[in-house]
């Protein structure tokens, strides 16, 4: 053979040097096996076309929910409407607070001390429970006991929502009405530590309330009892304190900041226009 000379292909095999016109076009099919498959590239675009339409129109669905929503937050905000999530106590949320950001910087240490002067009155009371229940154990009867439980259950959820709730809205809305309902109610709170403090047998049930009365009456039977009850005293004692300084405060920012003045237009407002 010739150095040059051109290759020469059996039957049935193609030539790669021939002209490419003459090769034979390639098919969507191919062998596998002896069988024949084909590539099913229509229905994959199918497919494909479905997905897009179908997240297009979830897209679609949460646009509108997204706009129906921020409608209805416009509109609670434009009624004056304040959403309150509950976030204390952090471990199991029962009550909105939060007064380092709704409370403004110069009111932040009263609304602290109002805070605490409802924890006072919370762990009096509960003290409370415990000191009776010790005298009735030593035969003072389950009568007290049955009253200071519904003195704490009661007296608790009672002072958050007459007293404290309107202080802390009145703190971070400058109202007026708020105030007033305040003082009105905080008076209140006051009396009752003062007398629970003293404790004489008038309107409660005896022994009830861990008062100086009832104290210096059981120190005679029982020691214990008897320290128990002077404990508690103390407690109320504390809390009559922390309350008088918490209503002067709140007092003197009200007269200071013209409040007073407001308020009494207020009322002298709505009188008109009951009169009329």
């Amino acid at each position: 053979m010739s150095r040059y000379e051109s290759p020469s292909f059996d039957d049935g095999e193609v030539n790669p040097f021939a002209n490419p016109s003459t090769v034979p076009a390639a098919t969507s099919q191919y062998d596998r096996g002896g069988a024949t498959t084909d590539i099913p590239l229509d229905s994959a675009g199918k497919d494909l076309k479905a997905k897009e339409k179908e997240l297009q129109a979830k897209e679609t669905e949460l646009k509108r929910r997204e706009q129906e929503l921020k409608r209805k937050e416009d509109a609670i905000a434009q009624a004056g409407i304040v959403i309150e999530d509950k976030n204390w106590p952090p471990f199991f949320p029962l009550i909105h607070h939060d007064i380092s950001n709704e409370i403004p910087i110069h009111l932040q240490r009263i609304q602290y001390v109002a805070f605490t002067s409802l924890l006072g009155l919370v762990v009096c009371l509960l003290w409370n429970i415990v000191a009776v229940t010790t005298a009735w154990i030593k035969g003072e009867g389950p009568t007290i006991w049955f009253l200071a439980i519904i003195y704490f259950i009661s007296g608790v959820p009672g002072a958050y929502v007459m007293w404290y709730r309107p202080l802390y809205r009145a703190m971070r809305t400058d109202s007026a009405l708020k105030f007033g309902w305040f003082f009105f109610t905080y008076l209140f709170h006051i009396g009752f530590c003062v007398f629970a403090a003293v404790a004489p047998p008038i309107i409660f049930k005896g022994k009830s309330l861990t008062g100086i009365l009832p104290a210096i009456d059981v120190l005679s039977g029982n020691i214990l009892v008897g320290i128990f009850y002077f404990i508690g005293f103390g407690f109320f004692c504390l809390e009559s304190l922390v309350s008088i300084w918490v209503i002067q405060q709140v007092y003197m920012y009200f007269r200071g900041s013209g409040k007073a003045a407001e308020m009494k237009q207020e009322a002298t407002r709505r009188a008109m226009m009951a009169a009329l």
